[in-house]
């Protein structure tokens, strides 16, 4: 079984800063002016989930969701039909037979054409700036939604085979809790027999008494203790189960693919069947200048079949379950490629024409928003930007695009950066 090394901000001092800002979460929700509401179309509602299949390097969706055959640009692969009323890649038949519930944004035209800048802008709606840091998709559907789930006893926002964008100035309790694709969080043993945890406890919390007793140390131990109840909490939850993937039967574990990617996808069903707002995998590999003499296209024709086949087993198992309807679905990248192959027989960056996936929660599946040019260098319908599709994610979770953030310095932050709505996803 692959697993993804977390990265090293993943530490036990990382996860103990996280349930710090977790401890806070009761009190400050209700400050934050969430409530708790109980007419049925609400409590639906607050059943929405959102994942995130985030593919690291930037893919190349010429090659994917929108071929242009028989052009110079075109690429080595045929287009193939599907259940919907669009086309995409040959090497993904499994995703064919299930475009009737997904659509393909096709007319992305976005800003940053470098990884970094890329990633932070694709995940936040906002462009770096130096002077703030932006919460990502991840911090602000949790934020919104999981307030609003009060049995929900593990993170919000889980970020699995890769480290996410974290939750700028929302804070750390909106944080991007990682683990590996097999469910592990470094330093931190989360099978570890719970006598021999509450012994553990119980031997630490007769040391943090004794500090009780001094009054300039009193205030920051009762946080510290809170901070260790949560955590034992968290840790000998029933709800952590849902990281434990090993408890599928083998028949489903291998319908989504023996692999980091795989894995990540089935424990995101697991996850959003428990109450888990927002789920980020992560499939890293993408960035095909020429990936070491190879070129691009064996590269997708390794990546592809391997993205195919747990993206496929995701959505069916979703619909099968019913959980699609108040499911989000979200697959990108930080840009795409160039539609001209360069001399490496790769493709370079490219922001300025390309696609992005999405659907369930109620998005109108089986179509293709917006059209390129027939050498995939332009958009000649609307352009979408990274804020207009945060903002349908928004809206397809119940979510209000009236919402507004205060930042620590007292600015006004409409979510999704004021992104407009792809109406088409919707109509």
């Amino acid at each position: 079984m692959l697993s993804y090394s977390v990265p090293s901000g993943m530490t036990r001092r990382h996860f103990m800063r996280h349930m710090a800002g977790a401890s806070a979460l009761t009190g400050s929700a209700l400050a934050m002016g969430h409530t708790l509401r109980t007419h049925a179309d609400e409590l639906t509602r607050n059943r929405k989930s959102a994942i995130l299949l985030w593919m690291g390097g930037g893919p190349s969706t010429m090659d994917i969701w929108d071929l242009k055959p028989g052009h110079r640009n075109g690429g080595e692969f045929r287009p193939i039909s599907t259940s919907g009323d669009v086309q995409i890649c040959e090497l993904m038949p499994k995703m064919a037979r299930h475009m009737d519930k997904m659509a393909i944004v096709r007319s992305m035209s976005t800003r940053e054409a470098d990884h970094d800048r890329g990633r932070y802008y694709l995940h936040t709606g906002y462009v770096p700036n130096p002077n703030i840091e932006y919460p990502s998709y991840g911090s602000v559907i949790a934020h919104e939604l999981a307030g609003q789930r009060p049995e929900l006893e593990i993170p919000p926002f889980v970020a699995v085979g890769g480290d996410s964008v974290g939750p700028g100035f929302l804070g750390m309790a909106w944080a991007p809790f990682s683990v590996s694709s097999n469910g592990q969080v470094r330093n931190l043993d989360l099978n570890m027999d719970v006598n021999r945890l509450t012994a553990r406890k119980m031997a630490l919390m007769q040391l943090e008494n004794q500090y009780l007793q001094n009054e300039n140390r009193g205030i920051a131990v009762k946080e510290h203790l809170d901070v260790i109840d949560k955590t034992f909490k968290l840790m000998t939850s029933p709800q952590m189960s849902a990281f434990k993937i090993a408890d599928e039967p083998t028949a489903v574990r291998e319908k989504y693919g023996d692999n980091g990617f795989g894995n990540g996808c089935l424990m995101a069903r697991r996850l959003v069947e428990t109450g888990v707002p927002f789920v980020e995998v992560t499939l890293d590999g993408w960035d095909t200048h020429a990936n070491n003499h190879q070129g691009i296209f064996p590269t997708l024709r390794d990546k592809l079949p391997e993205m195919d086949q747990a993206m496929g087993a995701l959505v069916e198992d979703l619909d099968e379950r019913g959980l699609l309807q108040d499911t989000v679905i979200i697959w990108m990248g930080e840009f795409s490629r160039t539609p001209n192959i360069n001399g490496g027989a790769g493709r370079d960056h490219w922001a300025r024409s390309w696609s992005t996936v999405v659907g369930g929660g109620g998005i109108n599946g089986g179509i293709a928003v917006g059209k390129t040019s027939a050498d995939g260098t332009t958009v000649e319908t609307e352009p979408y930007s990274s804020e207009d599709l945060m903002a349908s994610v928004c809206h397809a979770l119940g979510i209000s695009l009236e919402t507004t953030f205060t930042s620590r310095d007292g600015r006004p932050m409409k979510i999704a950066n004021s992104g407009r709505l792809i109406k088409d996803l919707f109509a």
